[in-house]
């Protein structure tokens, strides 16, 4: 549509900007990404036998990619099914099955930004390079990373790069990392709890949650950086705070009939507004990944630093993170 009307209204349009996007979705001799035919016929089978599978969110439906944190997931599982129904979803991917803008791509005469990450699991970066250069004069931006979104990994190099192709002026680069101690909690089995209470008791049970959660978040000082369904992601500028925080929650929402994991890991973050960013990001989600239900996990980073504080710990060994180089020494904390 935004491709269309650069295309009509040259007169109305300051530029055209496009994210991981193709000029279509099929694979012909003459455009060979995206799906084959019988790919695309699988993928609309599985909306409509399926929707929304976590293989239509992680994979060529959505293209959450392999490293979306299991909370992220289910939480666009749910958007999904509140959404559409199967017969919606189907019918889209059908019309989008059809599409095929190459025809009017040489007719756009207005500045043209086209960017995409490098292992897109929806549109191939040589797809959405390939749109660009029909475009008398495009620009193509790669980004690095295996996911559809523009706001998964370092946004902020992507709203810079965008800042500078409209505004010619790039924002200066603000060294804005601090040390933080990141706790991510999520509900175990929530899914299950889902199917067993149903929507409206489930909604009831999850508002009282996030009560519990938010009040000792207020507490122990954290500040909410991040929710995604029944995820929850802080930081905090002490590791003592944010393990007792983390502790305090798992007891509390025992009361609900729920047990959450919980994962700390401290480290360098970057401030991005309200939220943060940054390898220790990855890390702490990767690290509350490995926790058990009711089991508080942290990294020998924060668990060194809360030495002599009254805190226990058994260690687990070394482990390897999805998506993080090298091997993690993790312990399971109480007190």
């Amino acid at each position: 549509m935004a491709a269309m009307f650069a295309a009509h209204h040259p007169e109305r349009t300051r530029a055209l900007l496009t994210w991981g996007a193709m000029a279509r979705w099929i694979i012909t001799d003459d455009h060979p990404w995206g799906l084959t035919r019988a790919e695309h016929e699988q993928l609309v089978r599985d909306v409509q036998e399926n929707w929304p599978s976590e293989w239509y969110i992680r994979g060529p439906g959505a293209g959450f990619g392999p490293d979306a944190p299991n909370a992220a997931v289910q939480a666009a599982i749910r958007y999904c099914r509140a959404a559409a129904s199967p017969s919606a979803a189907a019918a889209y991917e059908k019309m989008n099955g059809e599409i095929d803008i190459r025809p009017i791509l040489g007719s756009i005469k207005v500045p043209t930004l086209v960017m995409n990450r490098t292992d897109d699991p929806v549109a191939p970066c040589e797809g959405a390079r390939e749109m660009a250069r029909l475009i008398p004069g495009a620009r193509f931006k790669e980004f690095p990373g295996n996911s559809h979104s523009m706001m998964a990994i370092a946004p902020e190099k992507v709203l810079a790069e965008i800042q500078e192709f409209v505004t010619g002026v790039r924002p200066a680069d603000v060294d804005d990392r601090v040390l933080a101690t990141v706790l991510f909690v999520d509900v175990a089995d929530s899914t299950r709890a889902l199917s067993e209470l149903g929507d409206r008791a489930w909604k009831t049970r999850l508002a009282e949650y996030y009560r519990i959660v938010r009040a000792e978040l207020s507490r122990y000082r954290g500040r909410e950086t991040n929710t995604a369904g029944d995820g929850i992601m802080a930081s905090f500028d002490g590791p003592g705070r944010a393990l007792r925080c983390a502790h305090a929650i798992v007891s509390n929402v025992q009361s609900l009939g729920l047990q959450v994991r919980a994962g700390l890991h401290t480290g360098e973050v970057e401030m991005m507004g309200d939220n943060i960013g940054g390898i220790a990001v990855h890390v702490a989600a990767r690290v509350q990944a490995e926790a058990k239900p009711g089991e508080v996990l942290a990294s020998s980073t924060t668990k060194d630093l809360v030495a002599g504080a009254g805190f226990k710990f058994n260690s687990l060994g070394s482990r390897a993170l999805k998506g993080v180089p090298g091997e993690w020494a993790l312990f399971a904390s109480s007190t």
